[in-house]
Formats: C-alpha cells, structure tokens, sequence
C-alpha cells in the first residue's frame, strides 16, 4: 500500500503544497480576525455568520467563469494573478484597519473581494494536481489537498487568537495579505507545461460544453448532490461556534482559535487514517459514518463545556476530511481532462455555496431562537443525510472510468474541410442490428446518448424504421465543426468509446455514419 504522504516526492506539488498551506493559514488567521472583530463589537449572530458567506459567496457568483478560464486559459497566470488580487485586498483591509477605520460593512466587503481571489483560483488550483502527480496518487495528492486545508484549520486560528488578543485585528489581516504574496512568489516560479493557442476555447463555447457536460454526467450530478446535503447542515457548526464560545462556553479569541485547532487536528489525523479507513468502508459508507459522527459535535456545540466539546470537534474534524476527501478524489477521477476544471469550478461552487447559503440560514435562525436549539436542529439533519447514503449512494463506476483519449478512426474523407465555425454539424449513424438484438440495443443507447450530449452534442434522437425493424439511425447535433472535431480527438474517452463500440459490436456490419452542414435555399 502506497503511502498518502507520496505525492510531497514530487518537486513541484511539494512547492506548490507549501503555498497553499501558507494561504490558507493566513485565510484561517483573517477569519478568526474578523469573526472576533465583530463579536467585541456586539454583533448578532447572523452578522458574525456573514463573515463566512463574505468569504464563500464569490465561489458560488465565479465559480463557473473560473472553472471556464482555467480550461481555456493558462492556469499558472490565473492562479497567478489572483492570488495578486486578493493580496491588494488584503493590504487595503489591512491598512484601513490599522487606521482605526473599519466598521462592519467595509469589513465584509474587503472579506467579499478577498474571496474573489480565491474563487477565481481555486478550480486552476484544483486541476493542476492532477499533472503534478501520477494517476495513481491523485487520491493521496487529493486528501493531502485537503492536509494544507486542516493543517491551516489546525494551525491558523489557535495562532490568529493569539495575534488578535496581542497585537489586534489589522496584524492578522496583514499576515494574511503577506501570505498571498509568498503564494503567488512560488507560482511564479512553477513552469507549467505551455499550452497551444489552437486548443483554446472560445469563452462561450467552453461555458456552453461545461453545462452541457454535467447535465449528461449522472454520475458527476451525484457527487454534487452528496456534497450538498452534508455541506448544508454541516456550515452550521463554523457559523455558530463563535457564538457559541461567547455564549456558554465562556472563552475569549484564543479559546475560540483552540477549538478549530481540535478540528484541525482531527482532520490531519484523518488523513494519516483515510487508507485504514477506506480499507473498511467503501466511499458511500464512509460518507454516511462521517456525517453521523459530524452531527454529534454539532449538537455538542450548543450544549457542552469546552473539554469534552473539543474531543468531539477531533472527531469531528476526522469526518469532515474523510467527507471532503471522498467527494474531492471522486469528482478529479471522474471528470476528464478537457473539462475538468470546470467540472471542479462547479463543485466548488456547490461546496461554498451551500456553505455560504448555510451559514446565513443558521445564522438568522440563531438570532431569532437561539443557538443552541439551531445547532441541535442541524445536528437532526446530518442524521438523516447519514441515512440518506442508502437510496442516494455515489453511482457504480465514479472515480473508476477510463479517461484516456485514444484517436479515433472516423474514415471521414471531404471534398474541402469545412470551415472550423460552420455549422451546426448534423451526423447520422445507419445501424443494421443483428436479429434479436432491438432491446438490447437500445439500452445500449441510453449510455451513447449521454456520452454525446456530455462532449458536445446539443440535440441527440434515435430513430427505427417503420418497415424494417432491424433498422436504426443515430441523429445527433453539435454547434460547429471545430466542436465536432474537439468531442472525436480530445473529449470523448476510453468509456466513452467502450460505450459507443458496444452498441456497434450488436449490428451486423460496420455502422456507417455521415456528415451534415446547413445549405443555404
């Protein structure tokens, strides 16, 4: 068994690891800065709440401009030049804090525009791990993501606690600012691989394909809705555990950080389990347990005293790894390449934005009925998400697909190559089935049709003959020829292509397909 700790071996993922550890500590820094900020000032919970969705809500508004700018652009100027912005951000906050001039709006708004940075980042972030590891590592290189996330968890608020009660608010938010200069210093130095003009995307067509690819990828849409219905009940714990230390808990800014150093801790000693841990659960098992055990540190936040409270948060944190590392792993193994970053950006956004969405809800529900009834409430609702594995588990094949690119052999031989834009493009497929082989044909179909709509096609039909029953055609459009020419040599995969032979290996012969362009009456 290969060790989760293999993907540090490689240069550029260890430098690049280190950054991102660096940042998130300084983002942990800024929140317990900012969160604690507004909790000396007297303000209600749902204000403090908004601290979180400040910071998550631009994944949710950028999440897919971003996921369509790392595809179709270079990644390392992206990453580069966001983490650029969010250190500009960063020394505003800093320097109007340090003047004694922020008040809670223009708090939440450098909070928004920091977050802006990060959310234009994170799914270049995302897809470049992929090339900066083997295949085989991608699960490890996936959790230890989430290490730099929790180590961060671990380290940054025990730390800006302790900053904010010695040297104040606008230190942290320096250190914060500093933080992103140090990460967008070790992007510069990472050469990545340069990527043709030729295979760029047009803007909207690489936000059309992205669209189109989730809608057809059932087992993506699972992912998505799992991350969902964990991330909804489970933000109620970040947005009301400061409440919580100012409430009955009783303890001040280093207290505070203490506690989301416990889920930190958790979440390092999760990942340093995760391969025991998966050796016994499959990944829908796992993300049920792991949502029961995150419901009992939730309720346990609204009513016990901080010793026994911060063994649970351990747990706790261990269960949001185990959570946050399946769902990464599954969606970067599932996902191609071509649209990988965007299939991210779109996780991401869900990710965020529920946590966003979530932090607001429970935060107002605090401030109208108290905080510790809310948090019991959400404590309920990851109990049945923990249930919930059973009719909705993760799909049979995610994160185990072929995703390699073999050339295909299209036989295709014009008279003059159409032009790239022209379009659209209608193919049709002639099948002539085997006797007996209707029903299972069309089943077959089913996985065709969505491995179409999924790398280009917009419309897709399959006809029969009314006078022949062993005849079939396949109908399909896609917006242009270059498009058509993109799903056949760079997005339709090893399964797509398994996918679309078996239907073929049911028909007597050769399915012969031709080519069609608008004509002009």
């Amino acid at each position: 068994m290969e060790s989760p700790w293999a993907p540090l071996r490689s240069k550029w993922f260890l430098v690049l690891w280190l950054a991102q550890l660096g940042s998130n500590i300084g983002s942990w820094m800024q929140t317990v800065g900012a969160q604690w900020f507004l909790v000396e000032t007297g303000a209600s919970p749902v204000l403090v709440s908004l601290v979180q969705s400040a910071s998550l809500a631009p994944a949710l508004l950028l999440g897919l401009v971003a996921g369509v700018l790392a595809d179709a652009f270079n990644r390392r100027r992206l990453i580069l030049g966001s983490n650029l912005f969010a250190a500009g951000a960063g020394c505003l906050l800093t320097g109007i804090a340090a003047l004694g001039l922020l008040g809670p709006d223009s708090l939440l708004l450098y909070t928004f525009l920091i977050g802006c940075g990060v959310a234009l980042s994170s799914p270049a972030w995302q897809a470049v791990t992929p090339s900066l590891v083997p295949r085989e590592q991608i699960r490890s290189a996936s959790a230890l993501g989430s290490v730099a996330v929790n180590t961060a968890r671990a380290i940054g608020p025990a730390l800006g606690g302790l900053l904010v009660s010695v040297a104040g608010p606008a230190f942290v938010f320096g250190v914060n600012a500093v933080s992103f200069i140090g990460t967008a210093l070790a992007v510069f130095l990472w050469r990545s691989a340069p990527q043709s003009p030729e295979d760029r995307e047009h803007f909207g067509e690489a936000m059309g394909a992205g669209v189109r690819y989730i809608r057809a990828a059932p087992r993506i849409r699972r992912i998505l809705l799992r991350c969902i219905l964990f991330m909804v009940p489970a933000s109620a714990l970040y947005a009301l555990l400061p409440v919580a230390v100012n409430g009955h808990l009783g303890l001040g800014s280093s207290g505070y950080g203490l506690l989301l150093a416990a889920l930190g801790s958790g979440a390092i000693l999760g990942v340093v389990l995760l391969s025991r841990t998966r050796a016994l659960l499959n990944d829908t098992a796992l993300l049920g347990a792991s949502a029961a055990v995150f419901a009992a540190a939730v309720f346990s936040a609204g009513y016990l005293p901080p010793l026994p409270l911060g063994l649970l948060l351990v747990l706790a944190g261990m269960a949001w790894i185990n959570t946050l590392s399946t769902l990464n792993s599954a969606m970067q193994l599932t996902l191609p390449e071509w649209v990988r970053a965007r299939g991210l950006s779109v996780y991401l956004m869900v990710l965020t934005g529920t946590q966003a969405l979530g932090s607001v809800l429970w935060g107002s529900l605090a401030t109208a009925y108290g905080y510790a009834p809310v948090l019991a409430a959400s404590a309920v609702v990851l109990l049945l998400v923990a249930l919930s594995v059973l009719p909705l588990p993760l799909l049979p094949g995610t994160g185990k697909l072929d995703r390699s690119v073999p050339e295909p052999d299209l036989g295709l031989e014009v008279e003059a190559e159409p032009n790239p834009g022209d379009g659209p493009v209608t193919i049709l497929v002639a099948y002539e089935l085997e006797p007996g082989k209707a029903s299972e044909f069309v089943e077959s179909m089913r996985e065709v049709r969505l491995s179409r709509l999924r790398t280009g096609a917009t419309t897709w039909e399959l006809v029969h003959s009314v006078t022949d029953s062993r005849q079939f055609r396949e109908i399909y459009d896609v917006p242009t020829w270059r498009e058509y020419m993109r799903q056949e040599h760079q997005r339709l995969t090893g399964a797509d292509r398994q996918n679309i032979e078996h239907a073929a290996s049911l028909a007597e012969e050769e399915p012969r397909t031709r080519w069609f362009l608008p004509t002009s009456v």
